[in-house]
């Protein structure tokens, strides 16, 4: 089929399995230009049976393989794969004209060196790393819409991109230091294998500190945000672990300030990076609600909360500043397995096949 663009798209969804490929599942389903949807697994067992709440959506697995002879009918292919595995089929897809979204890390350095420090091991497909575009739809739309082969971001690093790059772009960054990131992600951050210390009784009433060596979004991140400001390296020093929550990431930037600025001035800056409210980025939204309080005092809805995100494939950003420290500090929430993931993918498929960006995602949070 291969449109480039198209009213009736037929996908396929190389991974089926895990949260990732079962939440794009969910939302191509209410995608009116999606008609047609091919997850694969691994192993032969019912749809239904692996992901319940999609039962009577009519959806099978396949093997891969059988996907790949079906290329020829396909507009597009998802990889919701551990690293490792994209790499080696993607260019056969490529090769029949299908557009690729890789939701894991095989595609996300165009430096293979790096790639190869990150995660260990060597690149199989290392020939298409200079073409393969990094999906943060918002800030790289045009090459986006050009693409055949693009790479989604990490959920901590497309969080933590849409919340630093207005105050380094606006030049504000004492950039002699590292950024500073602390999230917290739900559990389904950590996959579908079974583990003893996710599992509810252990992480109940509890959080889980984890990757405190350097978690791997952290290369993704100064690799990105470097060359989007083309100036200087970043350095960026990434704090992660899991909270008592499945779904959702509550992320907090730090970053040493040139120059003294106040919350106001901050806002500003955002809103013209992002627009204001519904007259700009429709899923990036600044928290703009104006303090009322003394110094100290507890306002809690100056800045987002994860529960107002989750089920969407929306952003939102709250900022503040500590006068006395020179230090900005952005909080900013998303759903992991939305806009972190399943969500900003399809955002990349729409604005490939020149659909409206929000076809499909325009649900607001649960």
């Amino acid at each position: 089929m291969n449109n480039s663009t198209a009213d009736k798209l037929t996908v396929g969804v190389v991974g089926g399995t895990g949260y990732t490929g079962g939440e794009l599942c969910r939302l191509l389903l209410g995608h009116p230009a999606v008609e047609v949807i091919l997850p694969t697994s691994r192993e032969p067992r019912p749809f239904a049976h692996t992901h319940p709440n999609l039962r009577g959506s009519g959806l099978e697995f396949r093997p891969v393989e059988r996907l790949e002879e079906q290329a020829d009918e396909l507009d597009v292919v998802f990889f919701c794969t551990p690293s490792g595995e994209a790499m080696n089929r993607v260019g056969h897809f490529l090769d029949h004209g299908v557009r690729v979204v890789d939701l894991s890390a095989d595609f996300r350095f165009r430096d293979v060196d790096r790639y190869q420090r990150v995660y260990g091991r060597e690149h199989a497909a290392a020939h298409l790393l200079p073409e393969a575009v990094y999906g943060v739809t918002e800030l790289n739309r045009d090459r986006v819409r050009d693409a055949r082969l693009i790479a989604n971001p990490g959920c901590y690093a497309i969080t933590a991109i849409l919340a630093l790059t207005p105050l380094l772009n606006g030049g504000f960054v004492d950039l002699t230091s590292p950024l500073s990131i602390h999230a917290t992600n739900g559990t389904t951050g950590a996959g579908t294998t079974p583990k003893k210390a996710i599992m509810h009784a252990e992480v109940a009433e509890s959080m889980l500190a984890y990757s405190l060596e350097g978690h791997r979004h952290g290369p993704e991140l100064e690799a990105f945000l470097a060359n989007a400001i083309q100036g200087p390296p970043v350095r960026v020093d990434i704090n992660t672990a899991h909270g008592n929550f499945a779904r959702g990431i509550h992320l907090q930037a730090n970053a040493g300030l040139r120059q003294r600025l106040d919350r106001d001035q901050l806002l500003e800056t955002f809103t013209a990076a992002y627009g204001p409210g519904h007259e700009g980025e429709h899923f990036v939204l600044v928290n703009d609600v104006p303090k009322q309080g003394g110094v100290n005092e507890k306002e809690y809805d100056v800045y987002p909360s994860l529960g107002h995100v989750v089920g969407s494939n929306f952003c939102h950003l709250g900022v503040d500043v500590d006068r006395a420290r020179g230090i900005a500090k952005v909080v900013a929430v998303t759903d992991n397995l939305v806009k972190g993931a399943a969500g900003s993918a399809i955002q990349n498929m729409n604005v490939m096949f020149g659909l409206d960006e929000t076809l499909g995602l325009r649900t607001y949070a649960l």
